[in-house]
């Protein structure tokens, strides 16, 4: 049966006004509350308020609106039972054929920094989710509409089906309304007991499919992709994505929002193996990064935090490359791109990947997830200059090397060395069982690469328990270093350094990536 009365209240307005107008030329009757009543006789259209449909006023603030039976009777009624159509009719319940609800942001509210415990319970929805719920469960009759990108979708199908829509798009509606209102209450709950006991003592979570991805480590492995990725990247062109170049596109972005300046990252399994800057060419900063490793890249990553520009695209076709990430593309760089039909083309949308990346990390364990809050800020680097430990101070160049090495090395696997200027990494040492080995392994990669290290700065993403990982660095040419400290061998470490000249900081802060 055509729709003829809708319901809508809905805290985001994207879209409202044409969708509503829509409704309205295909004769629908148009029920709401509060602001969403306002936006649409704003716009010059008939609307009804709710209390005045249930004859109960808003009461408590807005908090009961639409909890009446007019309105959920409206919406529960079988309209295929003689006893439910009767009910109606004794009780003077009309039906709502459609309901258009989007939720109170409780997950952005309680994002931002500073929230109270009463400004989050303020946006705990419970009108919508209730309508959400009443009109999924009677989706044989009901249309159901918790997501903005549906509303062309819901005025074509009334178009196309004498004003009603097909029983498969109602059950696609519905399922979308109960991992909603399910991912919803999850993150209260979560939310709830942490503010509650100062701990998660509840973590709840429903994602919807993104996409089935080609495989995951290995071809015999069947991977899937849920939540929001799609929010944070678009796939341009190439193959299907798998599970490692997921991975590798997460890493590439973490690398890349730690540094303001123009800068390019080249990755391989999730490490990197070079990273440039200079603040007039990225064709420039690639080629600094590029020399860190000159195999690496073949079948790397790449990511920049500037639009790719046509001299880099250029350069970057001469190898064989898998994904390459950047906020936008000229044009021309396009156009050179798109000849390697297989290479992944990623665009990143930075602002919502920065608002994601705050959220914690999940990674699976023996009969259920961990939960920890991500590693997203470079620590220690706050008044640096205070915390010299040598007789010698770093000079001004050697402390912007400190900085950009300390933000590197936060994304090597542990242990990790990085050897560095002031905008270039010189050589890397990932993920060996101590760090003198990591040490040796940077030094061999620089010596791989024909790069000195004479004169270049020292990072270590953990403490030095002994002197010897430092010992290393110096023989090698290291003349700063830049590390966490706290080992009780801190004073050997110390005197190292001063015997050889050297300058160090410590931060006070770890940055393990395991």
């Amino acid at each position: 049966m055509a729709i003829k009365r809708a319901l809508l209240s809905v805290s985001d307005k994207t879209g409202l006004v044409d969708f509503a107008k829509g409704l309205h030329e295909q004769g629908v009757e148009l029920l709401s509350t509060g602001g969403t009543a306002s936006a649409l006789r704003d716009a010059g259209l008939p609307v009804m308020d709710v209390s005045t449909f249930t004859g109960a006023p808003e009461l408590f603030d807005g908090r009961v609106k639409t909890l009446h039976p007019k309105v959920h009777g409206g919406l529960l009624q079988r309209r295929d039972s003689e006893d439910h159509q009767q009910q109606a009719k004794d009780n003077d319940i009309p039906q709502i054929d459609l309901v258009v609800v989007n939720l109170y942001p409780f997950e952005e509210t309680v994002a931002q920094e500073g929230v109270t415990l009463e400004e989050a319970i303020e946006k705990i929805d419970i009108g919508g989710p209730s309508m959400l719920r009443s009109a999924a469960k009677n989706y044989k009759s009901v249309t159901v509409v918790s997501d903005t990108a549906d509303y062309d979708r819901v005025l074509s199908e009334m178009k196309e089906h004498d004003g009603d829509t097909t029983l498969k798009f109602r059950e696609e509606c519905a399922v979308k309304v109960f991992l909603k209102t399910s991912t919803y209450d999850g993150a209260i709950t979560s939310y709830l007991s942490q503010a509650a006991e100062g701990t998660r003592s509840v973590f709840s979570m429903s994602l919807p499919l993104e996409r089935n991805l080609r495989y995951g480590d290995n071809p015999h492995q069947a991977a899937s992709l849920y939540g929001n990725f799609g929010d944070c990247f678009t796939q341009l062109q190439g193959k299907e994505l798998s599970y490692t170049n997921v991975l590798d596109i997460e890493a590439a972005a973490d690398i890349i929002c730690d540094f303001a300046r123009p800068t390019v990252a080249i990755l391989k399994h999730t490490n990197p193996c070079g990273i440039g800057q200079d603040d007039e060419c990225l064709r420039k900063a690639w080629q600094r990064a590029f020399e860190t490793d000159t195999q690496a890249p073949f079948g790397g990553v790449i990511v920049c935090n500037r639009p790719l520009t046509e001299k880099l695209a250029r350069v970057i076709s001469e190898i064989f490359t898998d994904v390459i990430i950047a906020p936008d593309y000229e044009a021309e760089a396009r156009a050179i791109l798109q000849k390697k039909k297989n290479l992944r083309l990623i665009k990143m949308n930075v602002d919502a990947y920065a608002i994601d990346k705050k959220k914690p990390m999940l990674r699976s364990a023996p009969g259920g997830i961990m939960v920890m809050d991500r590693d997203h800020t470079a620590l220690g680097l706050d008044n640096l200059e205070e915390k010299v430990v040598t007789k010698r101070p770093p000079s001004e160049e050697e402390m912007r090397a400190m900085r950009f090495a300390w933000r590197v090395v936060k994304h090597v696997k542990s242990n990790a060395i990085v050897f560095a200027k002031a905008d270039r990494t010189l050589g890397i040492g990932a993920g060996q069982m101590s760090r003198v080995d990591s040490s040796k392994v940077a030094v061999w990669k620089s010596e791989e690469a024909g790069l000195s290290l004479e004169g270049s700065v020292l990072a270590s993403d953990g403490l030095f328990p002994f002197a010897d990982g430092l010992d290393a660095a110096i023989a090698a040419g290291a003349t700063a270093c830049i590390q966490p400290g706290g080992s009780i061998r801190d004073e050997e470490v110390i005197a190292a350094a001063d015997a050889a000249g050297i300058a160090m900081v410590f931060t006070g802060h770890r940055h393990f990536r395991h």
